[in-house]
């Protein structure tokens, strides 16, 4: 038995009525059957985001449906993607020194939870260079200093065309991208950071948590901006912690909750789940 085709279309535009109906009119009519749906008004600019799940006949391909619901996207002034679920995202991975997030992610692609291929490890330093061998995932090792950082940055552009990537994922990426690249690859950048927005600003945060006393600690998921750490929020999550913890405790903590969260932000991402909205995200779980 043949398996229908799977896509996911995401569209956003002015809010009006109409708008649900128009689009499933248009996807009955080239015999979609919808599996998921999702949308969200934001009042206050009018916004009206949808996310929509569903299978067609093995004929169809993106353009056949962005065809068939152009009269609808001019009717109401849409933005929109058409993804087809059968084509495997393709990331890359920049890394340093802490690796935590990066095995986990690994990890998670390896048993099936998270989708994706690794088509290129990229590091300021060569400690993941193993990893990367056993995996057989290209490993690039570039160093940056003041003075190679711009060649690094058109590097690592040049990567993200060669290899067709989806989303370069900074899991614990210890070097901050230019104004120039941040915006170049505006959207397509997730930063995990190693606190709960707003933080503790500088070096070793986990330590200025357990020096001040925190019951909380957690971290931050979010796309890459020029607005460094300010860039639009995807996931986040915190656990509570005692003053009967040590300073690595805290770190050990920290790592966890890293990854978990640094997984779910790139998962939701892939699936067509985050919708950018000026400097917020609409996340349909």
């Amino acid at each position: 038995m043949t398996l229908p085709t799977s896509f996911t279309l995401t569209l956003t535009c002015e809010d009006r009525p109409g708008i649900v109906a128009a689009v499933t009119t248009e996807l009955a009519a080239i015999g979609a059957n919808i599996a998921e749906s999702n949308q969200f008004w934001d009042r206050s600019p009018n916004r009206f985001f949808m996310r929509i799940a569903f299978t067609a006949p093995v004929d169809t391909t993106t353009d056949s449906v962005a065809r068939n619901l152009k009269s609808v996207v001019d009717r109401f002034g849409m933005q929109f993607e058409i993804s087809d679920n059968a084509r495997m995202p393709r990331i890359v991975i920049m890394v340093s020194r802490f690796d935590h997030a990066m095995l986990h992610l690994l990890y998670q692609i390896r048993v099936g939870w998270l989708k994706a291929e690794v088509v290129a490890i990229v590091s300021n330093h060569d400690d993941s260079a193993a990893v990367a061998q056993r995996e057989g995932i290209a490993y690039h090792h570039w160093p940056v200093t003041k003075d190679t950082k711009a060649e690094q940055e058109e590097r690592l552009l040049q990567l993200v065309r060669d290899k067709q990537a989806d989303l370069v994922v900074l899991a614990r990426y210890m070097q901050v991208l230019s104004d120039n690249l941040s915006t170049r690859l505006y959207g397509k950048v997730i930063n995990i950071h190693h606190s709960f927005l707003p933080s503790f600003k500088g070096a070793k945060p986990y330590h200025q948590a357990f020096e001040r006393g925190v019951k909380l600690i957690g971290a931050t998921s979010h796309y890459v901006t020029p607005d460094l750490d300010e860039g639009p929020i995807i996931e986040q999550e915190t656990e509570r912690v005692t003053h009967a913890m040590t300073a690595e405790d805290f770190l050990a903590t920290g790592r966890d909750i890293e990854s978990r969260v640094l997984a779910r932000a790139v998962k939701m991402h892939l699936e067509r789940r985050v919708m950018l909205n000026g400097r917020k995200t609409i996340v349909f779980s």
